[in-house]
Order: structure tokens, then C-alpha cells, then sequence
């Protein structure tokens, strides 16, 4: 199928709060791992969202070029193609992006889209990230009222981050504290700011203690009772039962319970990149250590090509980690049920 439309994206988001299930939100920085994650969904019968962080995009446009838009753009021109090969649907995603990135990443995305727009075409990229978490909650909200009424005339999603999440990735850091977990008052301050969907459509990432990094099952203490109070109460002010589409940031080491009643309190998105990164590179490993001999050149002699092609381990690399998609749509409930 093709990459998503913007209807169809909201279709799938819709139906995943519906359904009480959520999809997988894959980082990938290559064409590989991008392949990876779409075989993921396919293997799940599962639709899915890809998605790139600044330091992923950059890495994706050369290490010398280092430009964050270009290589965004050429990883969703790439995933435009080859998704059409699949039975399942495809939306593509920017993940955090801070203050001081904005004019060099979301911005010029946001025109690109824009542009393709105003032609007759679907925007490049289904829904972009600001990440606020670092400034104060008012100057987030003036920001994210400002990027969403850019992306709505874009046709696209807004990614919003109410609170702080824990740990570090792409060298955003921030303390493991208790600012890791949104009050009602803040969400309340992102409907009054934002509304509930009739400035723009966004997700909402509230914090309930989540962590970036790597950590061992109940090593994170996540309080997703905390996402249920937020629903109850801001959906009594506004009238609207689970107002919020909700997106669960650093799931490393996330219990299946706690995981499912996040789930069940709105989560419709859940970012998965540490755990794949290492169903990626794991493989990858075993084959080097098992083919030392092979792929290098031991003693003057030659080593073995079919050893050392990239496709040899590459392909190891993809079955890997589109297993690990899988287990991420079966843990979301996301697999088996594809928008057909």
C-alpha cells in the first residue's frame, strides 16, 4: 500500500483508540532498518508508524553532509516507494524535536509538506514532534499552537510532549525525577491552549515516569494511572470521554501490565527504538563472531566475500529486528488488525 494519507492516518488512529490497542512507533536511521520495520508490520498483519529522530535524519544524509532535512526527506521519499510493496499501511513520523532544531528540522519539513499541499499532492511526512519538554509550559504551548496551525494546513499531525521524559536520546537529557509525571493542571493548560481538535488534530505524550535508555522489566517506575485521572477529568471539563490521544515515550523496560493499561487509558502510539536497535545489531554480532575468519583477513589470507557482503549480515540484521516489531504489535495489540 501506499504511505498513508492524511484520512487514513487519522482512520488508523481512530480506530486504535477505539479498539483499545496502539501502534509501534519504529525509529530507524537507514534504509535497512527502515525495511526492517515495515517487513515488522507486514509479518503482524499490522498497520504502523515509522519515524526518525534529528540525530537519526542527519546520520541518514552522510556523515560528512550531516543535514537533518535532507536526510529526512530522502528517507520518506525512499519509504513512499518501497512501501508500496506491502498489504500494510505506513505512516511516517519526525520524533523529538527541541527548540533549537526547530528551524532546521520541523520548520522546513513542515514547508516541504506545505508545498506538496498546495500542488495537489499528500504531504511528505504524516505527523512531526515538537519536544517542549525543555522550556516552560506556557512557551511550550505558545510554540505548539503556532506548529499547529502549521501542520493542519499541511495535513498533518502535531506531536506534542507534556512533561519530561527521563533519561537521554539524541542528546536531549533530563533528570530521573518528579517531573517525570503530568499534573491534571497541565493537561488542562494543553486543552485550553490547543483545544480538542478543532485548531489542528494532535498527540498528546504525557509523562507518567517514563525513561529513554535501557532498563531491565520493572526498572522504571511508571504510574499509568496517572494517564486515566488526566482522561477522567479534563474529558469532564470538556466534555469529551478520553480526550487526549496519547503517546507512550521510553518503553524499555516497561512491563506487559503497565503497558497494556496505558493502552487502555489512550495511548494509541508507543515508541519502540532501543529494543530494536539491539534485535538489529544482535544478529549482526553472532554472524562476525561465528565468521571471524571470514570477514577478516586472518594470517595474509583472503577472508570469504560471502561472509563480509553487507548483504550476508544485513539480512540477518532485518530478520532480527522485524521480529522484534512483531513482538511489539502483539504487545500493542496492534497485530492482525490492519485497516484493509
Amino acid at each position: 500500500m501506499p504511505i498513508a494519507t492524511p484520512d487514513v492516518y487519522a482512520e488508523m488512529l481512530d480506530r486504535a483508540k477505539a479498539g483499545s490497542f496502539a501502534y509501534p512507533a519504529i525509529n530507524v536511521s537507514s534504509s535497512l532498518t527502515l525495511n526492517a520495520a515495515i517487513r515488522g508490520f507486514a509479518e503482524a498483519e499490522s498497520d504502523g508508524i515509522v519515524q526518525v529522530s534529528t540525530g537519526g535524519a542527519e546520520f541518514l544524509s552522510g556523515t560528512t553532509v550531516k543535514d537533518m532535512v535532507l536526510g529526512a526527506q530522502a528517507l520518506a521519499e525512499y519509504a513512499h516507494h518501497v512501501a508500496k510493496a506491502y498489504d500494510v499501511n505506513i505512516a511516517l513520523h519526525t520524533d523529538h524535536c527541541p527548540k533549537d532544531k526547530l528551524d532546521g528540522f520541523v520548520r522546513p519539513l513542515l514547508a516541504i509538506s506545505q508545498e506538496r499541499v498546495d500542488a495537489g499532492r499528500e504531504p511528505l511526512f504524516q505527523s512531526h514532534m515538537w519536544d517542549g519538554s525543555a522550556v516552560p509550559l506556557d512557551e511550550n504551548l505558545r510554540i505548539a499552537e503556532e506548529l499547529l496551525a502549521e501542520a493542519a494546513a499541511a495535513k498533518i499531525v502535531l506531536e506534542v510532549e507534556i512533561g519530561v521524559v527521563g533519561g537521554e536520546e539524541d542528546g536531549v537529557a533530563n533528570e530521573i525525577n518528579d517531573k517525570l509525571y503530568t499534573t491534571v493542571e497541565d493537561a488542562m493548560a494543553t486543552v485550553r491552549a490547543l483545544g480538542t481538535g478543532e485548531k489542528g488534530r494532535y498527540l498528546t505524550a504525557l509523562t507518567f515516569g517514563n525513561v529513554h535508555g535501557v532498563y531491565k522489566p520493572g526498572g522504571v517506575k511508571l504510574r499509568p494511572e496517572i494517564l486515566k485521572e488526566i482522561q477522567d477529568q479534563v474529558g469532564a471539563e470538556v466534555g469529551k470521554e478520553k480526550p487526549f490521544d496519547l503517546v507512550f515515550h521510553g518503553g524499555s523496560g516497561s512491563l506487559a501490565e503497565e503497558i497494556a493499561a496505558a493502552v487502555d487509558h489512550g495511548v494509541v502510539k508507543m515508541n519502540v527504538d532501543t529494543d530494536t536497535q539491539y534485535a538489529f545489531t544482535r544478529p549482526v554480532v553472532d554472524h562476525f563472531f561465528r565468521n571471524y575468519d571470514g570477514v577478516l583477513k586472518v594470517d595474509g589470507e583472503v577472508g570469504n566475500k560471502k561472509t563480509y557482503d553487507p548483504r550476508t549480515w544485513g539480512k540477518s540484521a532485518e530478520t532480527g529486528m522485524a521480529a522484534r516489531v512483531v513482538e511489539a504489535a502483539q504487545s500493542l495489540r496492534s497485530a492482525g488488525r490492519r485497516l484493509k
